[in-house]
């Protein structure tokens, strides 16, 4: 999935080790989406992405990230997991200000209509 959005918060890196010894890390930050209503997105980089892409507030960035849920005891916890960021031209981004005409990538048609009008021939005997 991919989402354009400008870098409001970047948070601490976080890092340590694993109970099999190997270590690790992770950096977060949010995201503000430009669109008419924008709406925030927290997202990390894991492993060796997170320091990939250093991103800094005010970048605006092309983000490609998964969405992973897990349980743990008995409560789901969901990620957004980037894979990729690009650093776009905040210029170039003015255009998706207004996303209604733009389509969404992997998007699905919402499926037609059915026409629960009365056939020729049948009544509507509903009381309202």
């Amino acid at each position: 999935m991919e989402v354009i959005g400008k870098i409001i918060q970047k948070l601490e890196l976080q890092s340590g080790t694993s109970k099999a010894g190997n270590a690790w890390s992770k950096q977060e930050y949010v995201l503000e989406t430009i669109e008419n209503f924008p709406k925030k997105i927290h997202f990390d980089f894991f492993g060796e992405r997170a320091n990939q892409y250093p991103l800094e507030v005010g970048d605006t960035v092309n983000l490609s990230f998964d969405i992973e849920s897990r349980e743990w005891n008995g409560k789901w916890f969901t990620s957004i997991r980037g894979w990729k960021a690009e650093k776009t031209d905040t210029q170039a981004v003015g255009v998706a200000q207004k996303p209604a005409a733009s389509p969404v990538p992997n998007a699905v048609p919402a499926p037609p209509i059915p026409d629960f009008s009365a056939s020729e021939g049948e009544t509507d005997d509903l009381p309202f």
